[in-house]
Formats: structure tokens, sequence, C-alpha cells
């Protein structure tokens, strides 16, 4: 892949969104705590970049700005979702950004998406920016628009915050499939390992919908047909029921990497006993990165 120009020129728009994607969404879903809602925010940032692009010509430091396009948009996310919490400190902390030891490094590194929606907005931000994402101190404040001081405060209350909450037992009950979402995914998943994608077709409604997650989108059972036919021709998947985030899921390993997780994941929603949506992201492999999920 090439590297991400300094700045930002027309013939390199499509480079940069492809190169940033990945590291977007790890931000995204950190600062709305979900892999699948965080997706949803990238989407929405992608589509503000490209629009204020046409308008704003050749620009510097395209991370940067990248960055503070989604940043925004995980903040509108979060106030339609009623989520809301106060942006910034009443108070402004003179001090350095304490060093990371490796123990809080770590626990940085694997907190869960659920442990990061515990922090408040600001913290929240500048810890994922800094810790998770390697954001230097100036990076940090231009992209939440916060003077130093108050990124160093939040960074600190954050920082010290995730260490309560990562010594704290996990009490939260583990989701199960109910007996009716169970016998679908089984159903589902049992043709399609089986390649029969006849009796697939047969599950699926009339107007069933189909968003291959970055790829494209198709419509009808016509059209969705065609996407079936592709998964025939290839033999790098095997699917099983499971949950994502509590949701009843498709999780789909590589059969050719025998003990490895899952690779993506495939969301199925129902009308009158037929498949109404596909939501596939097979295109997007980083979504499993965070994910949650049971089989």
């Amino acid at each position: 892949m090439k590297p991400v120009p300094e700045v930002l020129a027309t013939d390199d728009i499509d480079q940069l969104l492809a190169a940033m994607r990945p590291k977007l969404h790890r931000y995204c879903a950190r600062m709305v705590g979900s892999v699948i809602d965080g997706e949803d925010a990238l989407q929405d940032a992608l589509i503000k970049a490209v629009e204020a692009f046409a308008t704003k010509g050749p620009i510097g430091n395209p991370e940067g700005w990248l960055f503070r396009i989604a940043h925004n948009t995980a903040l509108d996310f979060l106030r339609r979702r009623n989520r809301q919490q106060a942006l910034q400190s009443d108070e402004e902390l003179d001090m350095i950004a304490d060093q990371l030891d490796p123990v809080l490094s770590r626990q940085i590194a694997t907190a869960s998406l659920r442990t990061f929606m515990r922090l408040p907005v600001a913290q929240r931000s500048s810890v994922i920016l800094m810790d998770v994402l390697g954001c230097s101190l100036q990076e940090v404040c231009e992209v939440m628009d916060f003077s130093l001081p108050a990124v160093k405060a939040a960074l600190h209350r954050g920082r010290t915050q995730l260490r309560e909450l990562a010594e704290e037992p996990e009490e939260a009950p583990h989701p199960k499939l109910s007996d009716a979402d169970r016998k679908r995914l089984s159903a589902y998943v049992a043709h399609f390992n089986a390649r029969d994608f006849d009796a697939i077709r047969a599950m699926i409604a009339d107007d069933v919908r189909l968003d291959l997650v970055n790829k494209t989108r198709l419509n009808g059972k016509a059209e969705v047909s065609r996407y079936f036919g592709n998964y025939d021709k290839i033999t790098d998947w095997h699917l099983v029921p499971g949950l994502v985030e509590g949701r009843p899921a498709i999780l789909v390993f590589d059969p050719n990497h025998p003990g490895s997780g899952p690779k993506y994941f495939m969301l199925l929603n129902w009308s009158a006993d037929k498949v109404a949506t596909i939501r596939d992201f097979r295109h997007v492999p980083y979504i499993i990165e965070g994910a949650e999920y049971l089989i």
C-alpha cells in the first residue's frame, strides 16, 4: 500500500480513505462502543469527508483532517443515541501526560468496547487517540479541539479510570440465542455450509436487501442470488451461528486455518420467517477486532 500523502490532492482521496479505513474504524468503534455501530459511524464520516473534499481542495495533514471528521461524526452518533456526556472538564490541570507502564499499556490494549464506553467522552477520545492509535499530544489537541492542559487532564483521568475498571470482576451475564433465533440461524448456516443455495434462496424474501459492506448493495431475490453464487466459487469460509455484541449473528471462519478465530461475521434480519436483510462484513475484516462474540 502506498504511503498516505502529506498533502491531499484530487487523485489521492481514494487512496487516503482505503489506507485509513481500518484505523478510523478502531477509533469510531471504541468511541461508540460497538464494532457494528462503529462501521455505521465510519461510513457517515467517509461520506462527509468526500463531500468536504469536493469544495476544500488540497489538504495538509490529511490524517489529522480525517480523524477530526471521524471524531465529530462519532460525537454526533452519540448525541443521536442520547448518550452524550460532558465533553470538557470544568478545570484544566497543568500536568504532563504521564508515561504508560507496561501493565497499564496492556490493560488499555485489551480493554473491551464496553469498558471504553464507561469513560466520559473526553477521556475516552484522548485515550483511544494516544494509547490505542499512537497519536501525539498535539495531534490529539487538534482532533478534539482542546487545549493541551485539557487533553493532558482527560488523558490522565481516563488512564486512571481504565486501570480501576480493569481490576473489577466481570459480572455481565453471557447473552444467549433465543430458541427462535437459534433455529433460524442454524437452518440458514446448515444450508450455506452444504452449498445448498437453492434452499437458501427459498429462505429469503422476494424484496430481500443485501449490504456487502464496502463493496456493493443488492436488492431483490434475483440480484441477491448472484451473491450466493459468488460464495459457491470460493472455499475460505465456514459459517457458525453465534452472537456478536449480544446480537444474533453468523461467524465466518477460514477452514484453511483451523484453530484461528472468526475472520468476519454476517447479520440477518427476518420478516415473517423470511430473511429480509443481509449485512455481510467480508470486505471489512477489521470489523472483528475488538468485537465481543460467542459461538
